[in-house]
């Protein structure tokens, strides 16, 4: 018995062997085992020859990215991440939807500002679903102005964009549960913001961001003409 074990893990040893040596077999890219590179679908945006817009979403926060390949690899022409909302006045959630959205419009200006007007959009592995976070990216660089090559029933919609979707749990839970109303908007609190406020906070910094930006446009055509 015990021979026969040894045996066939022997064997099972051997097969793996051949298959990582034969022409049959090709080993996969580290970056591809690791979950974090499509190299097909990266193949595929690098020969368009176009600019990224590269979405990225963590436990935390969102992180995009303007990007053009080159020889010697990405090159990053400009970075927006929902942690740059604080310095516009944002008290709520980095890693919600009208954070996502306002992410986007962030780096939408900036890549207007490097004048770039026309970028496809790199989601990675993520899944691609309908409303989603990577979307409300995409909806805010659109609002910027970017050109970006979209089916408009992917995009979230302006309630939820504006977080009233958000506003109404905090109000359901507030009245059933205190206690865990508390707990999943630590974060709000903390900051001073009634979640139930969140659509007109959002509204004032979406403003916010917008003047900022439209100013620094207006001096850089300045510059230009200059």
């Amino acid at each position: 018995m015990f021979r026969f074990l040894k045996l066939r893990f022997f064997k099972t040893v051997l097969t793996s062997q051949y298959m990582a040596r034969s022409g049959r077999y090709k080993v996969k890219f580290r970056r591809r085992l690791e979950g974090k590179t499509n190299y097909y679908k990266r193949r595929e945006m690098v020969k368009s020859g176009k600019p990224r817009l590269v979405v990225r979403k963590s436990n935390r926060r969102i992180i995009t990215h303007i990007v053009i390949a080159k020889p010697e690899g990405d090159v990053t022409l400009a970075y927006a991440a929902s942690d740059d909302l604080r310095g516009f006045g944002w008290r709520g959630s980095l890693k919600s939807t009208p954070a996502a959205y306002l992410t986007g419009l962030i780096i939408g200006y900036k890549a207007l500002m490097k004048g770039i007007e026309y970028a496809i959009i790199d989601i990675g592995l993520h899944r691609p679903i309908k409303g989603s976070k990577l979307f409300a990216v995409l909806k805010g660089a659109i609002d910027a102005g970017l050109e970006v090559p979209h089916s408009e029933e992917v995009l979230p919609s302006e309630d939820r964009i504006k977080g009233e979707h958000i506003a109404n749990y905090a109000k359901i839970l507030k009245n059933d549960n205190p206690e865990l109303y508390q707990k999943r908007f630590s974060e709000y609190l903390r900051n001073g913001l009634d979640p139930e406020e969140l659509p007109k906070h959002f509204e004032e910094v979406r403003e916010r961001i917008a003047k900022f930006f439209e100013k620094m446009l207006e001096k850089t055509k300045v510059q230009v003409k200059s």
